[in-house]
């Protein structure tokens, strides 16, 4: 909760702040994950009530994208490596929070009649300093994304799925997968609604959850830079076994700087 009001304040001084609103492109531009331009992304998860559970957990992602000219492929590539800092209850009492599992993916870009598409592999790593925090497993997989941007909305989807293949024995073998839905619909001087929900399914007991949101942004250039702020209430419409969110409050700040 902490987290949650120090990005408020942070956001709020950074809108005061801003040079000038700008247009749908500049939205477009910092919502869509395929977008050849460095990024840093600062997002809050935060969940106040869990099912079957009267506790709550928070997570807060640090995300950088890179982008990398076509060279040896002869096709642009996008990293992106995230960084959760998890707070969730302490089996010993109270909470804790720390660093979760690192992810990362290496996008190759496509683009046809109006569409963009991606795909290339992914990584999880067991850097989790809690076991309660991460899976204690080393899981590979795969990563596609397609987008469709016009200057009035931007749809497209995101689909990740990872399997453990090494790590702590003790620990039980992971397969998941999330599906995140990205419908943004601009309105003027770089205001826009969205609905980016990530659905999240564990393939080897069935459990998962399946939240809706609608929330509001704004995307702002100042030099180089654009900025892009936003919150977006999530509610689960779905959900089998316990701990999963009931509803959840997302929030973030994008920092996209000039493309390939």
């Amino acid at each position: 909760m902490r987290t949650l009001i120090c990005a408020t304040a942070l956001l709020s001084t950074l809108t005061a702040a801003a040079v000038r609103a700008d247009s749908a492109d500049d939205a477009n531009k910092s919502n869509n994950p395929l977008n050849p331009a460095p990024g840093l992304n600062f997002q809050d998860y935060y969940v106040p009530t869990l099912f079957g559970s009267d506790k709550y957990s928070n997570d807060f992602l640090l995300r950088g994208t890179l982008p990398i000219a076509p060279g040896v492929l002869p096709m642009p590539q996008l990293l992106r490596v995230t960084a959760p800092i998890s707070t969730r209850p302490d089996p010993a009492g109270g909470y804790s929070t720390a660093l979760g599992d690192i992810n990362l993916f290496d996008i190759l870009l496509f683009g046809a009649n109006g569409m963009e598409f991606g795909i290339g592999p992914l990584l999880s790593m067991p850097t989790a300093t809690h076991d309660y925090l991460g899976t204690g497993k080393w899981q590979a997989g795969l990563a596609a994304i397609v987008v469709s941007p016009t200057k009035q909305r931007l749809l497209g989807a995101l689909v990740q799925w990872q399997h453990s293949f090494a790590g702590d024995d003790d620990r039980s073998n992971t397969n998941s997968a999330t599906f995140q839905p990205f419908l943004i619909y601009n309105l003027p001087e770089g205001w826009y609604l969205r609905s980016t929900g990530t659905w999240t399914f564990n393939l080897n007991n069935g459990e998962g959850y399946i939240p809706v949101g609608f929330g509001a942004g704004k995307a702002w250039k100042s030099g180089q830079t654009v900025y892009n702020m936003y919150v977006e209430p999530q509610a689960s419409v779905w959900h089998e076994g316990e701990g999963q969110p009931h509803w959840t409050i997302f929030f973030g700040l994008n920092l996209t700087l000039n493309g390939l």
